[in-house]
């Protein structure tokens, strides 16, 4: 059977691709080497019976705020977003913790002293969230609709976030800061981070820090029900491990990362192009624990346990000082961690009365060791009696995450190391990073803009370019919320 086009990874990224080609009329056919689709968005039952837990991402504020899923029928398919009373909370000694609120001005009145400068710092891309996230979520190089906020942002983003936490008075905004800027996996004194911590705040105050209903498996299993009504085929089991193995396609779009396609690319791929991707740097990896609990977490401080996320490292220097070990190939004695308490807010998780947890650290990429007992002597600090709930865990360093998901190179979740020259060097000085020098073949997946998270934007755009240069197709920058364009291609 022939194809229009054949996209290679049904994570959340490569589904975005294939949904985006087939509303057009192209027919498409999408490979995935597991046996069922998600890539790093997936549900599993990992300890006792009657227990979910989400193996990979479990919570999603990008993925609310995608233009992609907002395009998409998601009532249709099964996807119920669930919002957390408190979005974030984060730990601090003496039994004191800072907490991130759905409402800015709430989170504002809790901090100590520092409520008008962290206002002042989010206050214009929450109120502009739908022009600041257009930015966000697309080519960083692609002149902005909302040059103005784009520059107020970038006055800010790029500056170290040591240097952007000096705005901010007082020990709690600062670490508040410091947890969010830390999910880029790079050192805080570096560029990226502030950016990442920044966008992470502003989606908390705008359209929240949800979990789907079920699990993480939810969103990708609508994507999967999408993509079918659409006449898409999907194929699983299939591993690629030579582009010449693809069945002949007007075009094909890789979520495969740097590393990946380099492997499979072989021959195909220019000389200096295979080069390119060999050089590609992976950042830190995961080492992830999921728990089965008789009771919640017992945080000390009230608000975290009514909290979804829980940013567990203590201060800004800590959490400073954890990241900067991982980034230098050492594990942290006292890692930050990041804990998602999704059954406090979605029964559907544990039998009736238990619970699950999730967390994750950084550790050095490909580290073949285990953080589970320094990840839990740090819940066990701002949560004493934590050990004592603990019915059973697992826990997955960063070679067993790839060997779950490809994609996940040395257990590196964000698809690559966040460093300014790797984000915005010379390879990024094109109009489309989603191409390659090989015609009609594209790149979909965290390694391309915008990056790590589960959106679907770079599937998305990759699609889009797709259907530029392959079939004559031109669609929106942005998609339109519940749209199928139809054109037919």
């Amino acid at each position: 059977m022939s194809w229009d086009a054949v996209v290679v990874g049904a994570g959340p990224n490569g589904l975005a691709a294939a949904i985006t080609l087939a509303r057009e009329g192209v027919r498409t056919l999408l490979l995935e080497a597991n046996d069922e689709v998600g890539g790093a968005a997936r549900t599993e039952r990992l300890t006792l019976p009657g227990y979910h837990h989400d193996v990979g991402s479990a919570v999603y504020p990008m993925g609310v705020g995608s233009p992609f899923f907002q395009s998409l029928p998601r009532e249709e398919h099964g996807l119920d977003w669930l919002h957390p009373e408190v979005a974030m909370a984060h730990p601090l000694d003496g039994g004191r913790a800072v907490s991130l609120h759905r409402d800015l001005d709430e989170t504002a009145r809790r901090l100590e002293g520092a409520g008008p400068a962290y206002r002042s710092l989010l206050q214009p891309f929450v109120e502009h969230w739908p022009a600041f996230t257009e930015h966000v979520l697309d080519n960083p190089f692609r002149i902005p609709r909302a040059p103005f906020l784009m520059a107020r942002f970038g006055l800010r983003a790029f500056r170290s976030t040591v240097a952007l936490a000096d705005r901010l008075p007082g020990d709690e905004a600062k670490a508040l800061l410091a947890g969010n800027a830390a999910h880029s996996g790079a050192p805080l004194d570096t560029i990226p981070p502030s950016g990442v911590g920044l966008v992470l705040m502003a989606a908390a105050h705008a359209v929240g820090w949800p979990m789907p209903r079920g699990g993480a498996g939810r969103i990708t299993g609508a994507l999967e029900r999408c993509f079918r009504e659409l006449g898409g085929t999907v194929e699983t089991g299939h591993r690629v491990t030579r582009l010449e193995e693809l069945p002949p396609a007007r075009a094909v779009v890789l979520a495969l990362t740097p590393a990946q396609i380099a492997r499979i690319g072989g021959d195909a791929l220019p000389d200096r192009y295979r080069q390119r991707l060999t050089e590609w740097r992976y950042g830190p990896g995961a080492f992830k624990v999921d728990w089965a609990l008789d009771a919640p977490i017992p945080w000390a401080a009230e608000v975290c346990r009514r909290a979804g996320t829980v940013h567990v490292g203590g201060s800004f220097d800590e959490i400073a000082r954890a990241e900067r070990t991982a980034w230098e190939g050492k594990p942290s004695e006292r890692p930050f961690v990041l804990v998602a308490q999704p059954s406090l807010h979605d029964d559907t998780r544990a039998p009736r009365g238990r619970h699950t947890a999730w967390a994750y650290c950084h550790v050095p990429n490909g580290w073949p060791g285990d953080a589970t007992e320094a990840i839990e002597a740090q819940i066990e600090r701002f949560a004493p009696g934590f050990r004592d709930v603990v019915l059973d865990r697992i826990a997955h360093g960063p070679l067993a995450l790839e060997s779950w998901n490809a994609n996940l190179v040395g257990g590196d979740v964000n698809g690559g190391a966040m460093t300014a020259l790797q984000w915005f060097g010379p390879h990024r000085w094109t109009g489309s990073p989603w191409s390659t020098p090989v015609e009609h073949l594209y790149v979909c997946s965290a390694a391309t803009p915008p990056g790590g998270g589960v959106h679907g934007m770079c599937g998305y755009h990759a699609a889009r370019t797709a259907l530029r240069g392959a079939f004559g197709v031109r669609v929106p920058r942005v998609p339109a919320p519940g749209g199928v364009s139809g054109s037919g291609a």
